[in-house]
């Protein structure tokens, strides 16, 4: 079945990125700190089988809801993030990368006693090879949103009201973001503004948001879905079930399958053949979306600009961002998606 719009060109694609440049997005996030530590392989440790790593250096990168905050930075728009972080080192490094970012941090509550989720991956390889992620290990905490905190978002909010006609919730399940945080967001957008959400653990709460943006082993988990359940047709079903107006599954090598009311645009997958990591394309995947959808994309146009950038962002190490430069190449070097794009009746 033919989309009755038609599929977006090329050059709207591009013009909608360079209409991203300064759009605000609120964002409540749980703020996740990633820390990355790499050593070469050093030897065969004699009081254990296990490998010996000689230290040779890490990077600390904004993770979690956090990587989302930052690719909507890095892609040229104003992220407005609300979040808790720890009087720790991880939750001060964590403001200092955003501001360097120019991400403003009002909306960033500290919070004594509260430890700033880390994760934390020790990578191994040679000076000239790819360094691959040997283990890691999560420092993680709960903050309970009492009424400190959502009155210091609620002050936030009315500083910044009527200013963004997007949100994004990112709930990663450290207790930060909130169903009950969802209207508050809303009544700061403007009139008839878009409220979208990534909840890992528990979307059926936020039921009322106009897209999602969950993966495919989430949206199976949701539906109580085995793999030999025909996704398409549950996910219909799904995006009735939380009242949204659209919603985007992601389905890694299968691209990903945009419910609207009316027909599924299936899009195939960008850059497969050089994927090198997918830590964090989910949060690129939320903060294009949101983005476009801020300089006026519609749901499809949003779609496949956050299916190019999820695409650049696999090809590289860790979790990544990528800017509106590479965005516009990979629209330019490869328009398969466009070509290739599947509509089936809902």
């Amino acid at each position: 079945m033919a989309d009755p719009q038609g599929v977006p060109s090329a050059s709207r694609l591009l013009e909608l990125i360079d209409g991203m440049a300064g759009r605000p997005v609120i964002m409540l996030v749980d703020l996740v700190a990633d820390r990355f530590i790499s050593g070469a392989p050093k030897r065969i440790s004699r009081e254990a089988p296990v490998l010996i790593l000689s230290y040779t250096g890490e990077r600390f990168i904004p993770g979690g809801g956090a990587n989302a905050v930052a690719n909507v930075a890095a892609l040229g728009g104003k992220p407005l993030p609300l979040g808790v972080v720890g009087e720790d080192d991880e939750g001060q490094l964590l403001i200092d990368e955003l501001h360097d970012m120019g991400v403003p941090s009002q909306g960033i509550v500290r919070r004594s006693g509260y430890r700033t989720p880390t994760k934390v991956r020790i990578l191994g390889g040679g000076e000239h090879s790819a360094r691959q992620q040997i283990v890691r290990y999560d420092i993680e905490d709960r903050i309970e949103l009492d009424e400190t905190i959502r009155a210091e978002f609620a002050r936030v909010l009315v500083a910044w009201r009527e200013t963004a006609t997007v949100a994004v919730l990112s709930d990663y399940g450290y207790g930060a973001v909130s169903p009950e945080m969802m209207e508050p967001v809303r009544e700061a957008l403007l009139p008839d503004g878009v409220v979208l959400c990534d909840s890992r653990y528990r979307l059926r709460d936020f039921a009322g948001l106009d897209a999602a943006t969950p993966n495919e082993e989430e949206a199976r988990a949701l539906l109580g879905a085995s793999a030999a359940v025909d996704l398409d047709l549950q996910g219909a079903s799904l995006r009735r079930e939380l009242g949204a107006r659209y919603l985007l599954i992601t389905r890694g090598s299968h691209g990903m399958s945009l419910f609207i009311e009316g027909p599924t645009a299936h899009i195939p997958v960008h850059g497969l053949e050089q994927v090198a990591d997918v830590t964090g394309a989910g949060d690129t995947v939320i903060g294009t979306f949101a983005l476009a959808t801020a300089a006026g994309a519609g749901p499809l146009e949003a779609a496949l600009l956050a299916n190019y950038a999820a695409g650049v962002v696999v090809t590289k190490l860790g979790t990544a961002t990528l800017s509106p430069e590479e965005l516009r190449s990979a629209i330019e070097s490869d328009q398969r998606p466009l070509e290739e794009l599947r509509w089936d009746a809902s």
